[in-house]
C-alpha cells in the first residue's frame, strides 16, 4: 500500500510546502548563479528514471562553461568554481530537484538517478535499483554518498528496493539532514563528485581445489 500510494502521498506532502517557503531562497540562488556563472541558471540532463525510463533533471548550475583553445570542455574539476562547492557542500545546488519530485519523475527517496550511458554497465542485479523512482537522497547517500565504491552504493540502493517502507524512507529523510549539516561525502579525492562508472568487475573464479594424490 505504502509503496503504491502512500510515497507519492508523502513525497507530495513534503514538497508542495517545501517550494512554498523555499521560493525565496531558491531566487536568490538563483540570481547569484546568474552573476558568478553567466546565462544558464540551471544544469539540465537527461536522466533514466523509472524502469530505466528517461526524464529532464534539473539542478542549479555549479561551474563555468569554460573551454580548452580546441573549443572543448574543461574537466569538471577546473571548471568548478567556489562558489559552485559551496552550493554542492551545502545541497542547495539539488533544491530545483523538488519540481522533479512535484511533476511525478522522481522521489524524495529512492536509488540517486545517475547517467543514461550507465544503463548498459549494470549487472541485472544492480539493474534492479530502477524498479522504483529515483530520489533525491537515499540509502546510498545516508552511508557514505560518494566516498563509497560504485559497487557499494549499487548494493545499498538494491536493499532500499527490497525493504522499501514509511519507517525507513523517514529515517532516510532525517538523516540526510544531518548528513547536509555535516557535509560529508560530497566527491572522491580527485574527483568533482565521483569518478566514472565503467563496470563492475567480473566475479572471481573459484579457486581449484588441490589434488591430493598418494595414499597413507
Amino acid at each position: 500500500m505504502y509503496r503504491r500510494y502512500g510515497k507519492r502521498l508523502l513525497d507530495l506532502i513534503i514538497v508542495i510546502p517545501a517550494l512554498i517557503v523555499l521560493a525565496p531562497v531558491m531566487a536568490v540562488i538563483a540570481l547569484l548563479v546568474r552573476i558568478k556563472l553567466g546565462p544558464g541558471v540551471f544544469f539540465r540532463q537527461r536522466r533514466p528514471g523509472l524502469h530505466g525510463r528517461p526524464f529532464t533533471m534539473l539542478k542549479f548550475r555549479t561551474m563555468t562553461d569554460a573551454r580548452d583553445a580546441q573549443g572543448r570542455l574543461l574537466p569538471d574539476e577546473q571548471r568548478l568554481t567556489p562558489f559552485g562547492r559551496f552550493l554542492r557542500s551545502t545541497s542547495l545546488d539539488e533544491l530545483p530537484e523538488l519540481f522533479c519530485v512535484l511533476r511525478g519523475e522522481m522521489s524524495l527517496v529512492g536509488p540517486r538517478p545517475l547517467l543514461m550511458q550507465y544503463l548498459d554497465r549494470y549487472t541485472p542485479e544492480q539493474r534492479r535499483r530502477h524498479e522504483v523512482l529515483p530520489g533525491i537522497t537515499g540509502l546510498a547517500q545516508i552511508n557514505g554518498r560518494n566516498a563509497i565504491s560504485w559497487e557499494e552504493k549499487f548494493a545499498y540502493d538494491v536493499q532500499y528496493v527490497d525493504r522499501l517502507s514509511l519507517w525507513l524512507d523517514l529515517n532516510i529523510l532525517a538523516l540526510t539532514l544531518w548528513k547536509v549539516i555535516k557535509r560529508e561525502g560530497i566527491s572522491q579525492p580527485g574527483h568533482a563528485t565521483a569518478e566514472e562508472f565503467r563496470g563492475s568487475p567480473p566475479p572471481m573464479p573459484p579457486r581449484p581445489q588441490p589434488r591430493i594424490t598418494g595414499s597413507d
